[in-house]
Order: structure tokens, then sequence, then C-alpha cells
């Protein structure tokens, strides 16, 4: 039942995200609706799978990759729908859903074997570390997003070229407070996230940091990036395009993180 729900949900992904994609260009109310209702249709899919397996391996989608991975993309899809809600922003889909689905996409790599966890005390600090983690990359993802929509319509201003885009998607202004709004949710999150690593290291007899270079050190750049794009705002006043260009990088940093933390 489990990979049927998962495959039902991975190709309703890949229809809203044509849809959202095709939307971008041609400003059709049915496409729009199509995409999201199939991705309202898609999340109660991906919910099925996430609870089918929860039952079968008692406990929430923490420990292995698989789980991470398609717990990512639940949770960047949940966020996008309070934020496409709370700000209107018509284009935002066609720039999150792909990114949805080409997570999700890789959790189907990944291998589905259970890994069970005993102590409730361990499995307590690792759902908590890992669910304020995943929150945290799931509103950077969104921060992504917007970054790629603020370069855009940065570019046509520049070059007094004013395509339909730039009619299409909001102000500078909106683009620029909105990802600095969802990057100061989700670093403290983020941040969080990392001590109760820390925590959970203690908890499983290991010592308060681990120095693994692959596993580590990635983390620590991302958190880099992100404490310098927030604090940044406040103390250099770095916003705009550099506050753009760092949330597209930390993004890519965060996928490159992701693969050596959670694989």
């Amino acid at each position: 039942m489990e990979n049927i729900t998962f495959n039902i949900t991975l190709l309703i992904y890949l229809i809203s995200t044509l849809g959202y994609t095709l939307y971008l260009g041609y400003r059709n109310p049915l496409v729009k609706s199509i995409s999201f209702y199939s991705l309202v249709l898609g999340l109660f899919s991906h919910t099925t799978t996430i609870f089918i397996r929860s039952i079968e391996t008692g406990h929430g989608p923490y420990t292995t990759g698989f789980e991470i991975t398609s717990f990512f993309s639940w949770v960047l899809v949940i966020i996008f729908f309070i934020t496409e809600w709370k700000y209107k922003i018509k284009d935002l889909g066609a720039f999150i859903i792909p990114v949805v689905f080409m997570i999700f996409l890789y959790s189907a790599f990944q291998s589905r074997e259970y890994s069970m966890i005993d102590e409730s005390l361990t499995m307590f600090w690792l759902t908590i570390h890992r669910t304020l983690s995943i929150i945290g990359y799931a509103a950077f993802a969104i921060g992504f997003g917007v970054a790629v929509m603020y370069l855009i319509q940065e570019n046509q201003v520049k070059s007094k070229k004013l395509g339909v885009m730039y009619f299409r998607m909001p102000s500078l202004e909106v683009l620029d407070n909105l990802n600095y709004k969802v990057i100061a949710i989700g670093f403290p999150l983020f941040t969080l996230g990392f001590m109760t690593g820390s925590i959970w290291n203690i908890k499983t007899d290991e010592s308060l940091f681990s120095w693994d270079t692959l596993r580590t050190w990635p983390l620590i750049v991302v958190w880099l990036i992100y404490s310098g794009i927030f604090f940044g705002r406040h103390l250099a006043g770095w916003r705009g395009k550099r506050a753009a260009q760092g949330a597209i990088f930390g993004f890519i940093t965060i996928i490159v993180s992701y693969f050596f933390h959670v694989v």
C-alpha cells in the first residue's frame, strides 16, 4: 500500500510541477486550478504514505535517508501553501514545486529498509533535532525560490527591458522582505536543530560535537552563510541582490550538506 501511495504522490507532484511551470508562461486560470488542487491531492497522498510507514516502523519519518527526504518534501509543500496563502504570490509555485518534486523523486532511489530505535529518550531528541532541522531547511527552500524570483526581477529592472515576467511577479521590495522573513524563521529553527543534534549525540553515547568532516562541517558552513544573511541585514545593511545571492548559495550548500549528513 505504501508503494502505491508513494507512486501516486510522485505522479501528482509531477503534474503539479508541470502545471505551475506552464502557468508561469500562460496565465490560464484552469491551469492554475489544476496545479493547486493536484498539489492538495498530492499532499494528501503524501501524508497517507508517511502515516502508513509510521505505523509499520513505530516511529515518525526521522531515521533513514528515505524517510527524511520524504518528510523534507512534505514539510516544504505545507510551508509553500502557508506562504502562498499569506502573500498571494501566484508564481511562487513555479519556483518551489519543482524543488519539491526533485526532492521527492530523489527519495525514490533510496533504500526503504526500516531502522528501529528502541530507547524512547534517544528517539525523542532525534525527533526534535530532525523536525526542527527539516522545517528550517524547508524555510530556506522557500527563500531559495523567492531569491531566484528576485534576481530575475532585478535583472529586468537593471536592463530596463520590462518583459511580461516583470508585471507578473511581485516588486523587488516585496521579494526582498519575504526572503528575509523566511530566513528569519528558518535560521533559529535550524540553529535549534543543530543544538538538539548535539544533545542526541550525548544520548547515543557519542561526543557533544562530532568532528566528522563530511557530516558536520558542511552544516557549519550552512549555519555561517545564513547567520551572515540574518545578522548582515541588521548590522551591515545586506539586502536586495546580495541577500538573494546568499539565499541561493546557502540552499545549494544545504543540498550538498544534506547529502553527506543523511545518506
